[in-house]
């Protein structure tokens, strides 16, 4: 009876299977978890559009501000091709808040609003809620560089003329590793042509 006994009883390898693939799949899915909290956030930054003269404490954008709006709708709407832009941030007026309009219509995204200031406190909510994701922040021309700065980006960045607003800059932050700072331009870009020197009429061969 003791010998039958014996004969019945699971080897102990066998029943240490049943252990090792759960820490096995256990490990694969924190390593999964902790790949997903760590992924490459992308933070897009620009300026709003230009802006309208009256009136004067909080105008609305411009015609020209207008079709800016519109073009920087056009560009960032599948700038993911999965998602696009997952979450967008803007100031209390209405030039920033119209500059982001198309394109939060056309993603069906509500805006999150920020002190214009608050550099730390942006950068933490992002960071907290928005962490591998791709973010759209409309600031303004004095608090630009502050902005990029925060988000560990290039801190050479130039002050931003009053009459400047085609800058649009992409800070892309891994998991791992520097972040690095794209400096673009978008809407109206003057190309220059070189001149050529008068050389007489030209001949036909």
């Amino acid at each position: 009876m003791i010998h039958e006994a014996r004969r019945k009883r699971k080897p102990k390898g066998t029943r240490r299977i049943p252990v090792i693939l759960f820490s096995y799949f256990l490990f694969v899915l924190l390593i999964a978890w902790y790949f997903e909290n760590q992924a490459t956030s992308t933070l897009i930054v620009v300026r709003h559009a230009e802006k309208a003269l009256q009136p004067a404490d909080d105008p609305p954008l411009s015609k020209d501000g207008q079709l800016r709006a519109y073009l920087l709708a056009e560009m960032l709407a599948d700038v993911d091709v999965v998602a696009g832009v997952d979450a967008i941030y803007v100031t209390h007026t209405r030039r920033s808040e119209e500059t982001a309009r198309p394109l939060a219509n056309r993603l069906k995204l509500s805006l999150n609003y920020y002190e214009p200031t608050d550099y730390i406190g942006l950068q933490k909510v992002i960071e907290k809620k928005h962490k591998g994701k791709i973010v759209l922040v409309v600031a303004h021309s004095n608090t630009i560089p502050a902005i990029v700065a925060e988000f560990s980006g290039s801190k050479k960045i130039k002050p931003i003329a009053d009459d400047q607003y085609q800058d649009i800059f992409i800070l892309s932050r891994p998991w791992f590793g520097k972040v690095k700072t794209l400096a673009l331009k978008y809407g109206e870009i003057r190309v220059g042509v070189p001149e050529v020197e008068n050389q007489g009429p030209a001949t036909s061969e």
